[in-house]
C-alpha cells in the first residue's frame, strides 16, 4: 500500500476495517465489556511493589506492537520509550530518582522511561503524508516541544492500557530528575524524557486501599 496516496480501494478497506472493529465491539455482552473495562481502568490498579518474574523482549515488542496504534496529533508519535531492565541500567537510573521511588524502580522487573523526541517531525513526512506539518515545525521550532510533550504523554497512556491488555501491572512515576536522565541516557540525541512507567507483575497483597476519584460534577462541565 502506497503510504503517499489513497486510493479508493485503500479507502474501503479502511471503513471495512473501523467498521469490523465497531461490530466485534457491538457483540461484547454487558458483562463481557465491563470485565474488559475493569481490566484495563475501573479495577486495575497502579502497583508499587513487584514480584520477581521477569518480563522478556517477546513481551515488551507485543507491547510496542499494540500501544503504537494509538491516535497521536496528526500521527506524529513522537514517544521514545527506553526499557531498563538490567542491574547497570537501574544503577544509573537510581541516582536520577526522588528517594521515595528508589526502591519502586529497583524491584521492577522493566522501568520503561517515555521520552519524546524534539525532532518528531522529521518523520512526518511517512507518518502523515497528507500535509507538510514539518515544515511548520521547522519554521516554529518553539511549537514543536509543547506539541511533543503532549502527545508522547498521550503515548504513554496507551502504553499504560496496552500494558494492562498483555497481563501485565504497571506504575507511572514521576519524581526523578528529568535533566539528570537527560544527560544520563540521552546524551547527544533528540530525546528529552517525560515520565516513567514501571511494568511487571504487581505484588496485589502490598496494595492499600484504593484512592477515591473526583466527581462527574467536579470534573466536567456540560455546555
Amino acid at each position: 500500500m502506497s503510504l503517499h496516496m489513497n486510493t479508493d480501494e485503500q479507502k474501503e478497506q479502511a471503513v471495512s476495517e473501523a467498521l469490523a472493529v465497531r461490530a466485534r465491539f457491538a457483540a461484547l455482552s454487558p458483562a463481557a465489556l465491563q470485565a474488559a473495562v475493569a481490566g484495563l481502568l475501573t479495577g486495575a490498579r497502579s502497583h508499587k511493589m513487584w514480584l520477581s518474574r521477569e518480563v522478556g523482549d517477546d513481551l515488551l515488542h507485543q507491547l510496542h506492537d499494540m500501544m503504537k496504534w494509538g491516535p497521536t496529533s496528526a500521527n506524529c508519535s513522537p514517544a521514545r520509550i527506553l526499557f531498563i531492565r538490567s542491574r547497570e541500567g537501574k544503577a544509573r537510573l537510581i541516582p536520577t530518582l526522588d528517594a521515595g521511588n528508589v526502591a519502586k524502580v529497583r524491584e521492577a522487573p522493566v522501568t520503561a522511561v517515555i521520552a519524546y523526541d524534539t525532532l518528531f517531525y522529521e518523520h512526518l513526512s511517512r507518518l502523515f503524508p497528507a500535509g507538510d506539518h514539518a515544515t511548520h515545525f521547522r519554521t516554529h521550532p518553539d511549537a514543536a516541544e509543547p506539541y511533543a510533550l503532549r502527545n508522547s504523554t498521550l503515548q504513554g497512556a496507551w502504553l499504560m492500557i496496552a500494558a494492562r491488555a498483555l497481563g501485565l501491572d504497571v506504575g507511572p512515576m514521576s519524581g526523578f530528575d528529568n535533566a539528570k536522565v537527560d544527560e544520563v541516557f540521552f546524551h547527544d540525541t533528540t530525546f528529552k524524557s517525560n515520565f516513567m512507567v514501571n511494568l511487571g507483575y504487581g505484588d496485589v497483597a502490598a496494595l492499600p486501599p484504593r484512592l477515591p476519584r473526583l466527581s462527574f460534577d467536579e470534573m466536567c462541565t456540560l455546555l
